[in-house]
């Protein structure tokens, strides 16, 4: 993103819509700290600027995966998917992606208002493929490994920022506890906020053995309260 310094008015009106806080005032007009502008076109989609200063041009590798990694409409070229990552989660009542004994976990990256650059995901994903869990294939940072074996990020991508990404991942429930004190390890060395996300199939008698590790580990999770019931028909084993 740039603003043409020429038209901007100096009004600050597009300083709160930034979400990482990359527009400042220089001089009386509007500056992007480029090191920090996750290229989400909030400012400019937002129509705030009341005399259309904010300029985008679509960027070369490596820089262009902000855009497609931040502007949830922006379709990722390697999956073929818009968004940060896939559905699987929310459509396993549909999909059976998330069989019995086994975990499917999401690692967030970035939410809310902070951001997160690949060489912190990096760190993450190498741990987990530490741990033998399988990457989802059609998430979109999978796509960017080297060698999902090792969880390694291309090193061209690693230092570029953006708005959110998540690692989609699954694994034998046994080996919960060994991630989990893996992933509050790794935590330290991660300059960004990330939340982790999981999913099991209930047992017949409806009770959850995720939930019962959890509070074992006296690890603290909060049921968002959704249920998604796709329209079709159930791949899922009753």
């Amino acid at each position: 993103m740039k603003i043409d310094p020429d038209v901007c008015i100096s009004c600050e009106l597009c300083l709160p819509y930034c979400p990482v806080s990359a527009i400042s005032m220089q001089d009386d007009v509007a500056v992007i700290d480029q090191e920090e502008c996750v290229d989400c076109q909030v400012c400019l989609k937002s129509g705030v600027c009341p005399v259309d200063c904010f300029i985008f041009e679509p960027a070369p590798w490596p820089r262009s995966i902000r855009t497609v990694f931040s502007d949830p409409r922006t379709e990722h070229k390697a999956t073929g998917i818009a968004g940060r990552g896939t559905e699987e989660m929310k459509t396993n009542d549909v999909t059976g992606r998330f069989q019995r004994g086994w975990v499917g976990m999401g690692c967030e990256f970035g939410r809310p208002g902070v951001g997160a650059r690949f060489y912190d995901i990096d760190k993450v994903a190498r741990v987990l493929a530490s741990h033998g869990v399988e990457f989802e294939p059609k998430n979109p940072v999978t796509a960017l490994m080297e060698d999902p074996k090792t969880g390694k990020i291309q090193e061209d991508v690693l230092n570029e920022k953006v708005l959110s990404g998540i690692i989609e991942c699954l694994f034998p429930i046994e080996n919960l506890k060994d991630i989990m004190d893996a992933l509050k390890e790794v935590a330290r060395e991660v300059d960004t906020v990330f939340s982790v996300e999981v999913i099991n199939r209930a047992d017949p008698d409806g009770s959850y053995p995720l939930r019962k590790l959890l509070e074992e580990m006296n690890i603290p999770y909060y049921i968002n309260g959704k249920q998604t019931v796709g329209l079709g028909r159930p791949l899922a084993d009753v």
